[in-house]
């Protein structure tokens, strides 16, 4: 006995060991607490009240939703209702913080000035404190009487924005969502992928086309076939009483938090593409020059690459962020995941089994989506020191 306590390797096990059945203990004790706490208040732990009707209702859903539908269901709305907005915001900021650096690292001062003035207002702002100033501002525009008309097909009012719309089945809208995700996958697989490395850019370039074309070809004949019967392929909004009738509706309070998160994470990703533009050394830029490439041709083939590379680990992190940050909706009442568990917790009174999902599913989204972009981030980085022998 005495020998193995002596044993370094043993000791290290035992305390290894011990720690873990610690943490194990007190999970154990916790989980045991809180059950006993909750049965002495007449309250019934586990995950069986998903199966229950909810009785209220949302202002915004991408599926169908009734007051008669599970607590299941409403978790899913609040689910997709965050994905949908941290799509549209990630790639608005992605597209503003891009050309917020480029602006920045021009050397012309009229450009300099406004890419630094706009990275210092907007990220020097509190995040909620711009979502309340952009919500104001679209709830004070006229009211639907008065709405602002864009070519009598989109307009513009303090309900939100009205815009053309298809009469489709949205299982059908959701199959094109499934092609645009696949096309856009495997035209970035063609171009970073080491097996189509010895493939001309010219066959490259064709085979991407090809795909778009396709993708457009299956989208048209989807949306035919998705088509809702005995009505237009194309649903135009219209005024009729006090508000407008038909088309899609874009609410203040899912506009305001695009515009909020889009700017605000444009300011962040402004500064990070500026940073990795600046890692590049002029001596590769000269070298571009000396080889006679254009400025375009210089940008885009040795500057562009080389500042991805630098700054896509950054780029992930800030990606995970502005994420996170969709939980601000709950502010001005955008149903988005955390609102829709805040309201359930109200309502049944499930407050660890909600909690519980929460945080699981902003863990399954925030890892895959870095998961995702870690691979892309594998796949374009330089490898080794790069020196050969």
């Amino acid at each position: 006995m005495l020998s193995l306590l002596r044993n370094k390797t043993v000791r290290d096990n035992a305390m290894q060991i011990g720690f873990v059945g610690g943490l194990v203990l007190l999970i154990l004790i916790f989980i045991i607490t809180a059950r006993t706490n909750l049965e002495a208040q007449g309250m019934t732990s586990g995950f069986g009240f998903l199966n229950r009707a909810t009785g209220w209702g949302v202002n915004f859903s991408l599926i169908e939703f009734t007051t008669s539908d599970t607590y299941f269901k409403v978790i899913w709305v609040g689910i997709l209702n965050s994905m949908f907005l941290g799509a549209i915001a990630l790639t608005i900021a992605t597209f503003l913080g891009t050309l917020v650096g480029i602006m920045r690292v021009s050397g012309n001062k009229m450009a300099e000035l406004i890419g630094t003035t706009f990275v210092e207002i907007f990220r020097n702002l509190p995040l909620l404190l711009q979502l309340f100033f952009w919500y104001s501002l679209l709830t004070s525009l006229p009211k639907p009487k008065q709405g602002i008309s864009i070519f009598d097909v989109a307009f513009i009012s303090g309900r939100g924005f009205y815009l053309p719309g298809l009469n489709v089945s949205g299982g059908y809208v959701f199959v094109v969502f499934l092609i645009l995700v696949a096309t856009i996958s495997l035209a970035l697989w063609l171009r970073m992928a080491k097996r189509f490395k010895r493939i001309p850019e010219v066959r490259k370039t064709m085979i991407t086309r090809m795909l778009w074309l396709g993708f457009v070809v299956l989208t048209v004949v989807i949306f035919w076939l998705g088509r809702i019967p005995d009505t237009p392929l194309l649903n135009i909004p219209y005024l009729k009483g006090l508000n407008f009738r038909d088309g899609i509706r874009v609410s203040p309070e899912l506009l305001a938090c695009i515009i909020a998160i889009s700017l605000y994470g444009a300011a962040y990703i402004g500064e990070i593409v500026r940073a990795g533009f600046n890692s590049v050394s002029k001596g590769q830029g000269e070298a571009g020059h000396a080889l006679g490439l254009s400025p375009w041709q210089n940008f885009s083939r040795i500057k562009l690459p080389l500042a991805i590379r630098a700054v896509m680990p950054t780029l992930i992190n800030q990606y995970v962020w502005l994420f996170k940050a969709t939980t601000i909706g709950i502010a001005i009442g955008f149903v988005d995941f955390f609102m829709v568990i805040s309201t359930s917790i109200n309502q049944s009174g499930q407050t660890l089994e909600l909690i519980a999902i929460l945080m699981g599913g902003f863990l399954i989204i925030n890892y895959s989506m870095a998961w995702v972009l870690n691979r892309v981030n594998d796949a374009i980085k330089l490898k080794g020191n790069q020196l050969r022998t």
